[in-house]
């Protein structure tokens, strides 16, 4: 979503519904961010957009048509103006926008403003939604008609939050409720704890994400800020001082992306000594050691790239593979 605070001003504004327009299907524009939503606030005042701008005018008469009840439209975008609107190339997709009460309206709000994850569960008609807000998706405002479809619902949306990224997925639940999905994730911050080359092209790569760089060059410092670590977070360990494996022990009791650096003979070492201080075989599995996908980097900069390669993969909970042989969807 472009704008979270723009998004939130309208969300929060007024005791009427609002409307929401999302994007329930979709083929073709190649890589789509996730989570695209535009809101109509009950003043006509619009918030968000899909698709770069390129189904503004759809999805703006959808949004006014919605505060009254779902509706759906199938938008084509072609290529020449997808491209101009910065997308790959043309394709199509079916906008969903419904109603969306004061109540849960407000909580993604507060949500979105206060940089914390949300999610907004559907069903595929539009005929009912709920919020899930909180570090665990954990308070919920409104309902899917039944309480066994809310459960299965919220549990669905806390699973993708586990991911650690946001994400928008139409899925049959276990209820046999047809569904649409939309988690939004914060912006993850990747702590690095150790000088050099590599972290500094590590810092920057992370900011070609438009993920937040920090360092932590004492164990103090890093250990603090792992444990105060959400699911989005990350760590890379570049130091092979012995005294920061107190760091990973205490990143192994919360959450987060735990990764370090460092040869086969360095991470033998570590491992052994975090068994012997009491970490099990299955905690040490979630250490990724030595951090990165192996894609032949040798430079400070192409070892960011496989680090951060690992990260992505890691928190779409994808196993990375050459796309061109994959059967999967392309940037799904």
């Amino acid at each position: 979503m472009s704008d979270r605070s723009e998004v939130a001003g309208v969300l929060a504004r007024g005791d009427e519904a609002r409307a929401v327009v999302r994007v329930l299907d979709r083929h073709g524009f190649g890589t789509v961010e996730p989570g695209q939503l535009l809101v109509a606030g009950a003043d006509g005042s619009l918030g968000g957009g899909l698709l770069r701008g390129a189904l503004d005018a759809s999805a703006e008469a959808l949004a006014r048509d919605a505060r009254s009840g779902p509706v759906t439209v199938v938008a084509h975008v072609a290529e020449d103006d997808a491209v101009a609107a910065g997308l790959a190339c043309a394709g199509g997709a079916t906008l969903l926008g419904h109603p969306l009460d004061a109540a849960p309206a407000r909580a993604l709000a507060a949500a979105f403003a206060d940089g914390v994850p949300a999610a907004l569960v559907s069903r595929a008609d539009g005929s009912a939604s709920m919020a899930l807000t909180g570090g665990e998706l954990d308070a919920v405002e409104g309902s899917l008609g039944f309480a066994a479809v809310d459960a299965a619902a919220a549990a669905h949306a806390r699973t993708l939050l586990r991911r650690g990224a946001t994400v928008t997925e139409r899925v049959t639940l276990e209820a046999g409720a047809d569904v649409l999905v939309d988690v939004w994730v914060p912006v993850p911050t990747v702590v690095i704890v150790g000088p050099g080359a590599i972290a500094d092209a590590l810092a920057a790569q992370a900011g070609l994400l438009g993920w937040a760089a920090g360092r932590a060059d004492t164990v103090e410092e890093a250990d603090a800020t792992v444990a105060a670590f959400t699911d989005a977070d990350v760590l890379v360990l570049l130091d092979h001082d012995p005294a920061f494996d107190a760091v990973l022990r205490t990143g192994l009791k919360g959450r987060g992306f735990l990764g370090a650096l460092g040869s086969r003979r360095t991470q033998a070492a570590r491992r052994e000594r975090l068994l012997g201080a009491g970490v099990t075989e299955a905690e040490l599995e979630r250490i990724h050691g030595p951090v990165g996908l192996d894609l032949g980097a040798r430079t400070p900069a192409e070892t960011a790239v496989s680090i951060v390669a690992e990260v992505l993969a890691a928190r779409s909970g994808r196993d990375p593979s050459v796309l061109g042989r994959s059967a999967g969807p392309i940037g799904a």
